[in-house]
């Protein structure tokens, strides 16, 4: 579904995203963990083409989203974007911005409403939608939020902290949502600093530090890291302190 091919972006002399490579499978839950500063938003904005990369590819269903303008708006379409901060017009109310959402897609309102009125269900914000959107708490902005960007019926969804702001039966709720949609064949990219949800839902995971992958397998093979030049093994541990310790010997290595 996505293949990001020595993907690079610089600032001047900083280097942001170093050279990485991944793909990701039709179906598949894919986790992109980091810790803060590490090139994870950067990707996520060259790969949504809010940021234009210094070099690389990245193809989505085949299309090569930066060949020409024509590529990125098909590719666009089968893209279901959800940011860490719910960006809204606060003067519409949730009803008004969901079908604006809607008319950028080009999708037939009548049919994504019923859709859209699930989610809200789900969310438990369904009977706010008639509310202007400024009366929202953050938590509903981005209850919101995830339901502007699953109207389209997206075929590649990516998430940037999508966990912030919701309490935990709203986190559960995500988590069936992404498991549901990756069974009917959609593709979830997950950008995220709550290893536990990564750990609990990701086929795969990729770690990123200092612009760089420094792992990149099943998170139970990740698990089961082994260092084999001192013989430290950390086999059977969470997620949570592997990543500490790959990212602890990447720093001590730079």
């Amino acid at each position: 579904m996505l293949e990001v091919k020595n993907l690079v972006k610089k600032y001047g002399d900083f280097t942001a995203v170093d050279d990485i490579s991944f793909d990701i499978k039709r179906g598949e839950i894919f986790g992109f963990l980091g810790p803060n500063g590490a090139g994870k938003t950067t990707t996520i904005k060259m790969m949504t083409g809010l940021l234009k990369p210094t070099s690389g590819e990245i193809l989505i269903n085949g299309v090569n989203l930066l060949a020409e303008e024509k590529n990125f708006k098909e590719a666009r379409e089968r893209i279901g974007y959800i940011p860490d901060t719910p960006n809204v017009y606060e003067k519409l109310s949730g009803w008004e911005f969901l079908k604006f959402v809607c008319d950028i897609f080009e999708r037939d309102w009548n049919e994504s409403k019923v859709l859209a009125a699930e989610y809200l269900k789900r969310f438990n914000i369904l009977r706010d939608a008639d509310s202007l959107i400024e009366t929202y708490s953050h938590g509903m902005r981005q209850k919101l939020v995830f339901t502007s960007a699953l109207i389209h019926k997206p075929e590649f969804i990516i998430v940037d902290e999508p966990m912030i702001g919701l309490d935990p039966k709203n986190v559960k709720v995500v988590k069936q949502i992404f498991k549901e949609i990756a069974a009917l064949g959609g593709t979830i990219f997950l950008s995220t600093h709550t290893l536990g949800v990564a750990e609990e839902i990701c086929d795969r995971v990729a770690i990123i530090f200092h612009g760089r992958i420094i792992a990149l397998d099943r998170v139970d093979k990740i698990k089961k890291y082994a260092d084999n030049e001192d013989e430290k093994k950390l086999a059977g541990k969470n997620l949570e302190e592997v990543f500490l310790k790959l990212t602890e010997e990447s720093q001590e290595e730079n």
